[in-house]
């Protein structure tokens, strides 16, 4: 294609633009402009549909560049079908396949079109599609690649688990202990959350919010509150911008602690997963302080925070949290320490980072290929604007790389809530956000636990919510998981599984 598409208009993170004024592509100028910006190092945060009318769906991109910290936006409509956008740009696999669910829009050439959870399309006039034109589209949930040839064999593990653990299938293809072949089937807890929340914002929407994925409450509902100031055009107080930052790390110390805790558990070395099962509760007992919550939820609201710490309370968190981090290291340092530990962790699961690139992985499971990606540097917003936390890499993609970038995460939240609690602007804690702009679209984005969540909202003519679009990390790195597996021995899938540390309902919405 002769034109180049590099020179879309790039805007602030924190900047509503009204719907009419996002560019609107015929189709090939829509995937022209998605290829060259992705060919050029920017990222597919968002792609989602919204329909027109029972013939139209309008597609919506979020593509955001990390070098100056913009975002564009552009759109295109498409009727039933389209040459699938994948074979060039693996990263929107699965957003192709979810439009297709939701839709009823089939991206022709698809490597592999089937639903990701477990709802018929809604779209207007077209609600018996998944059970007529959808039928001869592409598979059902149960139907599995297949490696054929001798002795292999397939493997079914879930979705009802051994233990206290979310619901999802894990088929794996295998000759022996050898994996060929990892494919997973979400979509159990799928609860409609996306479509309860247009008409919004109303009671139901903060408690929707905190709920999305329940070990990171405070992520998800940053990323609403961000995006409702962006669309009234307020920022919340200093103060309050702080107390978000230190919840939001709190947050990550308890679940990489936790999740350290685990990767030790799964390969029997009890000293390390006994300390960080006690030091977890520790920083979710320092969130329950602030607010009375150990998720915390009920911390953050649109405008600002219900809850503030004053210097009292401040001295008395952070000599709550110093002794915890100390801890933390000394339980971290047995763990490395130990020989056949890392070696049980090193070489295993590898993803290497072009594949983890392609596929657009986020979070510690992207940091830890070698991808340098973090929002709260590249996007930042709130305290990250004057605070800066940097991005923690390993090179080699395996258990280990996601066991030790956790490591690092931890020593750099820890130090962060510390300097955060000694240095609270003296501001008030909550603006009044006022109306949402009408007809108009805000983008956020949280560098959460997992890594990045993005939230586009699109309101009507009344301002209410018309549309509304969350894009959780782990949407992003199931598909790691299933590449982890590749070539590895089935007794592996469990380290492995634990070292992404994925959200089931996160994926669900």
């Amino acid at each position: 294609m002769a034109t180049s598409y590099a020179q879309l208009s790039r805007i602030p993170l924190a900047e509503a633009v009204r719907l009419a004024d996002i560019p609107r592509l015929p189709l090939e100028a829509f995937r022209g402009a998605l290829f060259d910006e992705t060919n050029q190092g920017s990222r597919v945060a968002a792609l989602f549909g919204r329909p027109q009318s029972p013939q139209l769906v309008r597609l919506y991109a979020v593509l955001t560049h990390a070098v100056d910290g913009t975002i564009s936006l552009i759109s295109c409509d498409v009727s039933d079908r389209y040459e699938s956008f994948t074979p060039a740009c693996p990263q929107v696999h699965w957003f192709e396949r979810e439009i297709a669910e939701q839709w009823g829009v089939v991206p022709e050439g698809h490597p592999w079109l089937k639903p990701i959870r477990f709802h018929a399309s809604y779209r207007p006039g077209h609600d018996a599609w998944s059970r007529t034109v959808g039928a001869t589209i592409w598979p059902s949930v149960t139907d599995f690649f297949q490696v054929e040839g001798r002795e292999v064999h397939e493997v079914g593990v879930g979705p009802v688990h051994a233990g206290v653990i979310e619901p999802g299938h894990f088929r794996f293809q295998c000759h022996g202990e050898h994996v060929f072949h990892l494919e997973i089937s979400l979509g159990f807890q799928h609860r409609g959350i996306e479509r309860a929340l247009i008409g919004g914002p109303n009671k139901r929407t903060i408690p929707f919010m905190e709920t999305l994925a329940g070990d990171t409450s405070i992520g998800h509902t940053t990323a609403y509150c961000q995006a409702i100031e962006t669309l009234s055009r307020r920022q919340p107080p200093l103060r309050a911008q702080a107390l978000r930052g230190i919840a939001l790390e709190l947050e990550r110390l308890a679940n990489h602690t936790g999740d350290l805790g685990a990767l030790a558990g799964d390969v029997g070395y009890l000293p390390t997963m006994a300390y960080c099962g006690r030091l977890r509760g520790d920083f979710l007992n320092a969130t329950a302080a602030i607010c009375g919550n150990r998720f915390g939820r009920s911390m953050v609201r649109p405008g600002g925070v219900l809850w503030d710490v004053d210097a009292v309370r401040g001295e008395q968190l952070a000599s709550r949290l110093a002794p915890a981090l100390v801890d933390v290291d000394g339980a971290a340092e047995l763990l490395w320490n130990s020989r056949s530990v890392v070696t049980r962790f090193e070489d295993t699961g590898r993803v290497t980072k072009e594949v983890a690139e392609a596929l657009g992985l986020v979070g510690p499971a992207a940091r830890a290929s070698g991808i340098d990606r973090d929002v709260r540097r590249d996007f930042p917003s709130g305290i990250y604007r004057f605070a800066l936390v940097p991005a923690m890499l390993w090179t080699t993609g395996d258990v280990f790389a996601r066991a030790y970038v956790r490591w690092l995460e931890i020593q750099r939240s820890g130090q962060f809530v510390l300097e955060q609690l000694h240095a609270l602007p003296a501001t008030d804690l909550r603006a009044e956000t006022g109306p949402l702009a009408p007809d108009s679209l805000a983008v956020s984005l949280v560098e959460g636990w997992r890594g990045e969540i993005c939230h586009v909202a699109i309101t009507d003519q009344a301002g209410a919510c018309a549309h509304y679009k969350i894009v959780d990390p782990s949407f992003h790195n199931w598909i790691g998981l299933a590449m982890s597996l590749r070539d590895q021995a089935i007794s592996d899938f469990p380290l492995c599984n634990k070292s992404f540390n994925l959200s089931y309902c996160g994926h669900d919405l």
